[in-house]
């Protein structure tokens, strides 16, 4: 390496060590909305507007007594590992994380799961990942 390109890639990096920096932590600061490209919903479907029906996840909520069943099916093809939906994640009203099933594409036909949740009222939200459509989001009240 010649000294001069030496020099100008040693300039470059440090410049680069200033502005990244700067520039993740404005990344980090923005709105949620600026972020809502992580997911599709039925809403904002994105580059998937023709996939909706088939992975958007669907939750049915029950009630009895004291626990609440939440059930949520993927209308989605299991074609073995080649086109799937990996796994349902269930989050809370706050976006924490309550529960998830991953599938296994050569023995579930399906993509359903359920949890029960005790005591708990208020929204929840259902993530269903497919290996080639990315991540889909729906809501449910309990």
């Amino acid at each position: 390496m010649e000294r001069r390109d030496f020099i100008r890639l040693s300039v470059t990096g440090i410049g680069a060590g200033i502005v990244a920096p700067s520039t993740v932590t404005a990344e980090s600061a923005a709105p949620a909305s600026a972020t809502r490209d992580i997911y599709y919903t039925k809403e904002a479907p994105g580059r998937w507007a023709a996939k909706v029906a088939t992975h958007l996840p669907n939750i049915e909520v029950k009630k009895a007594g004291g626990k609440v069943t939440v059930s949520i099916t993927t209308a989605h093809e299991m074609n073995g590992y080649e086109h799937y939906i990996v796994k349902h994640v269930l989050l809370d009203k706050d976006y924490h994380f309550i529960d998830e099933k991953l599938f296994n594409p050569t023995q579930d036909k399906t993509a359903i799961s359920s949890y029960t949740l005790e005591n708990y009222s208020g929204p929840v939200y259902a993530l269903s990942m497919c290996n080639k459509h990315d991540l889909w989001l729906n809501s449910a009240t309990v």
